[in-house]
């Protein structure tokens, strides 16, 4: 829709403060002062001085025939409003839905990029890849630089492709329902995951997490004409309980796993706590298919924008 008007739209903030304090003069002026018996008082010629306009001001009125205004151009109906709402979402999510790429520098003078992009926003799909990016060293000091952070040798350059899903459950049996798959073809691994997410409330402020996570991890290549192949698959499942404790933050687990390459459930229990806006700390003890017991303490920081 385009608006046209003889005078430009950059004059309408100053017609309308012109009209509003025209109009509150002419209030001013009706208003009769209230009797008072005496001699009347002198007027405060400070203050009519500083009310009078002075002859020397710029007419912002010059030029203009406010007879020829168009004063229907400002009203906007509620579904003009509304769609000029949408479209600003549309144009959000659009821009929402291209590449997104994010780089971080590693100690060992690579980077980690990741790339990904929304394909399906109904399910929440998204397809993307992790990367390891090296740089050729350009002097000898550099090499030398390099070998000192990676033990003697140079850094290499590896990714892999990722994407996931996530979908809705299955009625009252589960809530939400979480896939993903990740392929690295440098290491000759894959992984196909998914878990099955049920919540239950408590009370006002607390409420538990049920969930069942199973994964296939393949390594190896297949057989191809002349060189034979070798795959090996490891099967895992995990089981999960969390309570959240909303008015405090603060979150505690207990779960249990187990794969094909253990012979018994490895349990584990954890806490969360957050301790102030974007700042957590959780602590977790497990066991290990050796027997030893796992013990980790992590603070986090985490901030979008």
């Amino acid at each position: 829709m385009e608006f046209s008007t003889g005078f430009g739209w950059t004059r309408l903030p100053v017609l309308a403060a012109v009209f509003i304090f025209g109009s509150a003069l002419t209030v001013s002026a009706q208003i009769i002062p209230p009797f008072s018996p005496g001699p009347a008082a002198a007027p405060d010629e400070e203050a009519e001085a500083a009310e009078a306009p002075d002859v020397n001001d710029p007419d912002v009125m010059k030029g203009i025939d406010v007879d020829k205004l168009d004063w229907s151009q400002l009203a906007i109906d509620a579904g003009t409003l509304n769609d000029i709402i949408a479209a600003k979402k549309r144009a959000q999510a659009a821009a929402n839905s291209g590449l997104n790429w994010s780089s971080n520098a590693n100690a060992n003078g690579s980077s980690a990029v990741t790339v990904k992009q929304s394909v399906f926003e109904f399910w929440d799909t998204r397809i993307g890849a992790d990367m390891t990016v090296t740089s050729e060293p350009r002097t000898m000091s550099e090499l030398l630089a390099q070998k000192a952070a990676n033990g003697g040798s140079l850094p290499q350059s590896s990714g892999s492709a990722w994407a996931t899903a996530t979908a809705p459950g299955a009625g009252s049996i589960w809530d939400k329902t979480a896939v993903e798959a990740r392929v690295d073809p440098g290491s000759e691994q894959s992984k196909l995951g998914a878990s099955l997410t049920k919540s239950v409330p408590l009370s006002g402020d607390t409420s538990l997490t049920l969930q069942n996570g199973y994964s296939v991890n393949q390594h190896g290549t297949t057989a191809v004409p002349g060189i034979g192949g070798h795959i090996t698959r490891n099967y895992e499942t995990d089981q999960t309980a969390k309570v959240t404790i909303t008015d405090t933050g603060t979150s505690i687990s207990a779960g249990q796993s187990l794969s094909t390459t253990d012979d018994k459930w490895l349990r584990k229990v954890g806490a969360e706590q957050k301790l102030f806006d974007n700042v957590t700390v959780s602590g977790s003890v497990g066991e290990t298919s050796q027997g030893t017991i796992n013990k980790s303490v992590t603070a986090g920081f985490k901030k979008s924008w």
